[in-house]
C-alpha cells in the first residue's frame, strides 16, 4: 500500500467515524454540504478520489480541519496500566491518580490508608470543593474542625481550600477516593 493509498482510506474512514459520532446519515450529510449522497458513499468506501472544492465542503459540513479528514484517525480509546499511573507515597498512604491524561479542574486520587494511618491535605484554591468517598474500611475526614468518619459508600463534600486530613481509625486497610473541583484561579 502507499502513501496515496493511506491516505484514501484514512479520509474514508475518518468521514464515517465523524458522520457516525454526529448520528448523522449520508443523505443527511448530502444536504448540509451539497454534496451528493453517492458521493458520501463513495468517500467512506475509500475508493473515492475528491476534488479539493469537495473536501472543503465535507469539512465544512463535518466542522473539522482538512488536515484532520486526512490523517491517521485518532484512537478512540486508549488502555493505561495501573503501573502507569502516577503514585506518591505521603508517610504510610499511598497515593494514585486515578486520571492519566489532564482535565482542566479536576483531579481524582485513590487514597489507600493502612490500619492508623493518615495523611493531612494540602489545602487548594481558594472555592475549591473535594468529594471523598469510603470504599473499603473507615475513614476519618478531618475538616474545619469537624471530624467524619466514613463507612464504605459514604461521601462528604468539603471545602478543599480548608485545612483537612484523612485517617484510618480501623484494624484493616481502607481505601478511598477522592475527587477534586478545583476552583479557577482569579486573573
Amino acid at each position: 500500500m502507499d502513501v496515496l493509498d493511506d491516505i484514501a482510506d484514512h479520509l474514508g474512514n475518518n468521514i464515517r467515524q465523524l458522520r457516525e459520532a454526529r448520528s448523522l446519515t449520508q443523505q443527511q450529510m448530502a444536504k448540509i454540504s451539497g454534496v451528493p449522497r453517492p458521493t458520501w458513499a463513495n468517500l467512506e468506501s475509500g475508493a473515492a478520489n475528491p476534488t479539493l472544492t469537495v473536501l472543503v465542503r465535507v469539512a465544512i459540513a463535518l466542522q473539522v480541519s482538512l488536515e484532520e479528514l486526512i490523517s491517521p484517525p485518532r484512537a478512540t480509546s486508549k488502555f493505561y496500566p495501573a503501573a502507569s499511573l502516577p503514585v506518591r507515597q505521603r508517610g504510610k498512604v499511598r497515593v494514585r491518580r486515578l486520571l492519566p491524561e489532564a482535565i482542566a479542574g479536576l483531579e481524582v486520587e485513590r487514597l489507600e490508608l493502612p490500619p492508623g494511618a493518615g495523611m493531612a491535605g494540602i489545602p487548594h484554591t481558594p472555592g475549591t470543593r473535594e468529594y471523598l468517598t469510603c470504599e473499603r474500611g473507615e475513614v476519618e475526614l478531618s475538616e474545619s474542625g469537624r471530624v467524619w468518619k466514613l463507612q464504605p459508600g459514604d461521601v462528604v463534600v468539603f471545602r478543599g481550600d480548608q485545612s483537612h486530613g484523612y485517617r484510618n481509625p480501623g484494624q484493616g486497610p481502607a481505601v478511598a477516593y477522592s475527587v477534586i473541583a478545583l476552583a479557577p484561579l482569579a486573573g
